[in-house]
Formats: structure tokens, sequence, C-alpha cells
């Protein structure tokens, strides 16, 4: 018999935390070459974090999830 675990919440992990950080940044700072550099870090760390959810995500949900970013944040880039 196998013991799962279902995950209903974790902490953000790292590329989440750089991910809004970067974002913020965005927002905030006047365009730019600051703002693009943060527009840069926001997509890599976004990327990353779906990346990581679709190869190495937790449970079925958090795999589609990380498919449906990784979609999203393609499709809004082209």
């Amino acid at each position: 018999m196998t013991n799962k675990k279902t995950i209903v919440f974790q902490p953000p992990n790292l590329p989440l935390v750089v991910w809004f950080i970067a974002w913020l940044l965005t927002r905030i700072l006047p365009y730019g070459q600051l703002n693009f550099a943060a527009a840069l870090i926001s997509f890599g760390a976004l990327f990353t974090w779906a990346w990581l959810e679709i190869f190495d995500g937790a449970n079925s949900f958090r795999r589609a999830l990380g498919v449906m970013v990784m979609i999203f944040i393609i499709v809004n880039r082209l």
C-alpha cells in the first residue's frame, strides 16, 4: 500500500518570488533599460517556474498549471 500525499498549499518557490518582485518593478520603473531588464527577468523567472512545474510538479494539477502558464506567457510574447 502506498501512502500518497495531497499537497494543498506550499510556500512559493524562488522563481515565483523573483517573478513577482520583477513584475512589480516593471510597474514602478519608467520605460527604459531598467524596465526592460526587469521585464526580461520577470519573463525568465515565470518561464523557469512553469518549466519546473511541468517536469517536476507535485501533482497533476500543478503540472497542468505549468502547461497553462507556459502557453500563456509564450502566446503573450508573440
